[in-house]
């Protein structure tokens, strides 16, 4: 087949100009044009008074050789690359009775499915562990505490079957480059399991999620009809590792129920907020480092300001639907202040995970129908804001989410602000035209202790920058929410070349608790990179990476 990249019609375009379009750049007959698909849709709204779709098609033809020839010059004309995914490796019929254990999954968000998926389809038959509850059942407790105020701990926004990600946009882009085209083995899996095949082809594809909510259980199904089994309710409590002098090796894990699971093969794909497996593995030794991550709050504003602002004449058409954005601004104190997970007519919501502490995250369901916009408004930090030990990182957030509970009124209520009187550095008495959509509610106060005096005045300056490309982005009435503090993990895992911890074979961190991942596609390809590197271990019946201090990490 071949690929045409820039093909370019109006907004309003009637189906059969695609076709047309076609047939006039290759100069061929209806005749000669067998067959044609979307492999991705964007739109291009430099120009607000004439915002055009930007396609890349490919064209099934008769002519293909003679085209080649003819448009050898033309790099928007080549041959489409196989973006196929291909299985690295497949269980023998011995294989999982030669092992003395099969591989353990901790942890069932995105990368702990997709691990678990693709060792199953390989036929492996992995065990996956979830401390949380099946998602339908979590989806209860979230929404729950979101409209009554009751918290369980161990089923909320951040725990229980599908992850973080359960409880957001649905977001599927990432900037992790795919020579093996793990990512369109993500999202070919997601329309499997019943997600829109729009999104193996628009420019910026989301699911929703509510229904996320009936994919993740699709998938769950798919993996138990592949041998795979899945254990919800089940906290690992501690790993066990056997040492022999420098060497150490994973031989199972424990639940907080006391059971012993044996595995020499065990993928952690925790989340960012697992804080207590994170303690756990510190007192076991195993090899953390603190990484850089982002504070801030979230901000929300009417949906159709920032239409109006990025499609102009066009805001509210029902293709383009609600208009997102991404901003940056780099501070005169060497701060840098950038919009995060922004979700187009959504909403703020509760995502904490422990007693006494507030945290927000954004969401939107697949219509993205609400009235209002929100985004994260975050300012980056580094270990040296937070010297000490491996887990430093994670003692601040906590900090800064008990304080974001203090200052809320002790009944998980949010601490909020308008973002007028937040530059104007006076407490907000009263709410203006926009009403903040977090639950269980927004109590408004002074948000300038809830953060570091440098992040601060970092987002003090960002907001009018900010407002110089978004018209109305300070706007008075704009509220902003505290606090977010939970844009990535606060640790890296490190792992060698075989995906191993540095100092613990067969311990394979992953995803996003692990410091490798950001979202759900990445969180996806992340998982999938590291079971094949279980699989292909497996196979090889040794574990290379164990007793070595490896240098180069994955």
């Amino acid at each position: 087949m071949l690929r045409l990249t820039e093909v370019k019609l109006p907004l309003d375009h009637p189906e059969e100009a695609l076709q047309a379009a076609i047939l006039k750049k290759l100069q061929i007959t209806p005749a000669e044009l067998v067959s044609f698909s979307i492999f991705k849709r964007s739109y291009d709204a430099r120009k607000k008074e004439d915002i055009v779709f930007v396609y890349i098609l490919d064209v099934e033809t008769t002519q293909e050789k003679r085209l080649l020839q003819r448009f050898k010059k033309d790099p928007h004309v080549v041959l489409t690359p196989d973006t196929s995914y291909r299985y690295v490796a497949q269980a023998p019929n011995t294989a999982t009775a030669s092992l003395a254990n099969r591989p353990i999954v901790i942890g069932a968000g995105p990368c702990g499915i997709f691990a678990g998926l693709l060792l199953a389809q390989m036929g492996f038959r992995p065990l996956i562990l979830e401390r949380g509850k099946p998602v339908h059942d979590r989806s209860v407790d979230t929404f729950g505490f979101w409209s009554k105020g009751k918290f369980n701990s161990e089923s909320n926004a951040q725990f229980g079957e599908g992850g973080a990600g359960t409880f957001s946009d649905g977001k599927l882009y990432s900037r992790v480059k795919d020579a093996n085209h793990h990512g369109r083995k993500v999202l070919e899996e997601f329309v499997n399991a019943g997600a829109a095949p729009e999104i193996l082809y628009v420019n910026k594809p989301h699911i929703g999620t509510y229904r996320l909510v009936k994919i993740v259980e699709n998938m769950r199904r798919t993996i138990e009809s592949l041998g795979g089994e899945f254990r919800f309710e089940s906290r690992v409590q501690t790993i066990e590792i056997e040492e022999h002098g420098e060497n150490r090796q994973v031989r199972g894990v424990v639940l907080a129920t006391g059971e012993y699971i044996p595995s020499e093969h065990v993928i952690l794909a925790v989340g960012h907020s697992a804080r207590d497996t994170f303690e756990m593995l510190h007192q076991q030794g195993v090899y953390i480092e603190p990484k850089p991550f982002s504070i801030g709050f979230r901000i929300e504003h009417p949906q159709s300001v920032i239409d109006q602002c990025r499609l102009g004449s066009q805001a509210g058409h029902p293709v383009l639907g609600a208009a997102d954005y991404q901003l940056v601004h780099h501070c005169s104190n060497g701060r840098s202040v950038y919009s995060f997970c922004m979700c187009p007519g959504g909403q703020v919501v509760a995502a904490t995970s422990e007693v006494g502490r507030v945290v927000t995250n954004g969401m939107s369901q697949y219509e993205r129908s609400g009235k209002n916009a929100n985004s994260g408004i975050v300012v980056g930090i580094t270990p040296e804001d937070y010297p000490g030990s491996p887990l430093a990182g994670m003692e601040l957030q906590r900090r800064l989410e008990e304080r974001a509970f203090e200052l809320g009124g002790r009944a998980y209520e949010a601490p909020g602000q308008l973002v007028g009187d937040f530059l104007a550095q006076q407490p907000s008495i009263t709410l203006g035209s926009v009403k903040p959509s977090y639950r269980p509610g927004v109590h408004l106060c002074d948000l300038s202790s809830s953060l570091p005096d440098y992040a601060i005045a970092a987002i003090r300056e960002a907001l009018p920058a900010f407002d110089k490309q978004i018209k109305g982005f300070a706007m008075h009435d704009a509220v902003l929410t505290g606090v977010e503090t939970r844009t990535s993990s606060p640790i890296r895992i490190k792992r060698n070349t075989e995906y191993q911890s540095l100092n613990t074979a067969g311990l394979y961190p992953a995803g996003e608790g692990a410091g490798y991942a950001g979202g759900i596609l990445s969180a996806g390809i992340d998982g999938i990179k590291v079971a094949e590197a279980v699989a292909l271990n497996i196979l090889q019946g040794v574990n290379p990476g164990a007793g070595q201090a490896a240098t180069q990490t994955a």
